[in-house]
């Protein structure tokens, strides 16, 4: 006997609130006494770093067991992605050995509970986060082996609630000041004979050294979304009053993640680079207005993020950030005549990447994550500037909570569960029967709350782990 695990749409990319569904296919040779199928969807994020052994960290998703008897060779199943993780936590649980009730410690490793990470593979096996449906065929006879098969399959998560619009920016900021100009006199007055007479030149030894200042801009709080383009703003600002034209030479956009790989006592930071646009020798002159001069966004407003960018996560062994680094090339010139000196300055942004998968508003709704738009200020947008350095993005997973909050908690995108049994019994409820345990698992508390929703609209681009 052989199983199989057909998935409905197999090459699909699934995200939270979707319906897996698919079929359980066994081929038998020979009439088979089934005594169990049991169909779970499951998810592992794995690391294995050197000189740790392999630390699998399992997730148990509201898909739950089933345990039935069964003779048909094909079983139909029916699975609800979840909102966020359900691991073990820390906390020192009670174990039965021989009767006597011992407390055994709990797991040492960090848990958290956020919103469910993306697949991913990354960094020779050392960091792996998989999802996939997990069947057994039990057999009644003890010597007989139950059969087991698995199924993988790509998910990418929904995002979490955006603040409302504003005009407020982050920036990171860099200052330059080029060296003054120094007109060295010729060697020779008296032309040779194959020389030129001496020219009329100008006397630049007076001129003011240019003095200029270099911005990066993005929405505040910094998000960028998968598949779409940077919103990025890039200022040239003088900060004296030189007449020197400023040239553009260089430009390269690079968004960096930093991978942090945990397993056991150790971790690790991996780095990888995308380069967004890198583009040299532009030789391009920035129109000035009233001093401040902004790279044309055309340069990068149609490139979109590759399929390769996952969104920023949070889990129990492993966790992915961001930041953007802008390098700014320039020039700087009196007239036709452009000096040598060439600088090169680096910005470097901390930024969230979103999936681009918005939550249904019925979810936004009964979590209370949907808060109502700033007014709009009546002074510039450059009023409102909080550097990124001083207040970094929000957290990854977690709604924003209301605005007349200085500080707000981010909590996860759907409350942690009430434990159940807490309560004092009622005289009423006494000599009650306890119900009969149904054969399907109860939901779990996320489910509960997004219990009526359907799966995600909207256009899901691909996904390459």
């Amino acid at each position: 006997m052989s199983i199989r695990i057909a998935l409905d749409t197999p090459n699909a990319l699934f995200t939270n609130l979707d319906f897996l569904t698919g079929r359980l296919i066994l081929s038998l040779t020979h009439n088979e006494t089934v005594a169990a199928i049991t169909v779970k969807l499951e998810g592992e994020s794995k690391t294995r770093l050197f000189g740790a052994p392999p630390a699998p960290h399992g997730y148990g998703y509201g898909g739950g067991s089933y345990r039935r008897r069964e003779e048909s060779t094909t079983e139909n199943e029916i699975h609800k992605l979840p909102i966020n993780n359900s691991c073990a936590d820390g906390r020192p649980r009670i174990v039965s050995v021989v009767g006597i009730q011992m407390q055994a410690p709990g797991s040492t490793d960090h848990h958290t509970h956020q919103t469910l990470p993306p697949t991913l593979h990354a960094f020779q096996d050392q960091a792996i986060i998989r999802y996939f449906i997990k069947a057994t065929v039990q057999r009644p006879a003890f010597y007989k082996e139950n059969f087991r098969t698995e199924q993988d399959f790509t998910f990418f998560p929904i995002e979490p609630p955006r603040p409302p619009p504003n005009r407020r920016e982050s920036y990171a900021r860099i200052q330059h000041h080029f060296a003054p100009i120094v007109d060295h006199p010729s060697p020779s007055k008296s032309p040779g004979l194959f020389r030129k007479g001496s020219t009329s030149k100008p006397d630049l030894s007076n001129l003011t050294p240019l003095s200029i200042c270099i911005d990066g801009r993005l929405p505040d709080p910094a998000i960028i979304t998968c598949h779409e383009p940077i919103p990025l703003r890039i200022l040239v600002t003088k900060l004296n009053d030189s007449s020197a034209a400023v040239i553009l030479s260089l430009l390269q956009i690079e968004l960096v993640a930093r991978t942090n790989v945990r397993a056991h006592h150790l971790a690790k930071d991996n780095l990888t680079s995308t380069v967004i646009l890198s583009k040299s020798n532009m030789h391009m002159r920035l129109r000035e207005f009233d001093k401040v001069m902004e790279i044309e966004k055309g340069l990068w407003n149609d490139i979109p993020l590759p399929a390769t960018v996952a969104p920023s996560f949070n889990a129990c062994n492993i966790t992915r950030s961001y930041q953007l680094h802008v390098k700014v090339g320039l020039l700087h010139a009196q007239g036709d005549h452009v000096y040598p000196e060439l600088t090169v300055q680096t910005l470097k942004m901390p930024v969230d990447v979103f999936s681009g998968i918005h939550p249904p508003e019925a979810l936004l709704q009964r979590t209370g994550s949907i808060f109502p738009a700033e007014p709009s200020p009546h002074v510039t947008s450059t009023a409102h500037l909080s550097p990124l350095s001083a207040k970094p993005p929000p957290a990854v997973g977690a709604p924003f909570s209301s605005p007349s909050h200085p500080e707000p908690h981010h909590p996860p995108l759907i409350p942690s569960p009430v434990p159940i049994g807490s309560g004092q019994t009622h005289p009423e409820e006494e000599g009650v029967e306890p119900m009969t345990v149904p054969d399907e698992a109860p939901p779990s508390y996320q489910d509960a709350i997004a219990e009526g929703i359907g799966p995600v609209g909207g256009v899901r681009r691909g996904y390459q782990h």
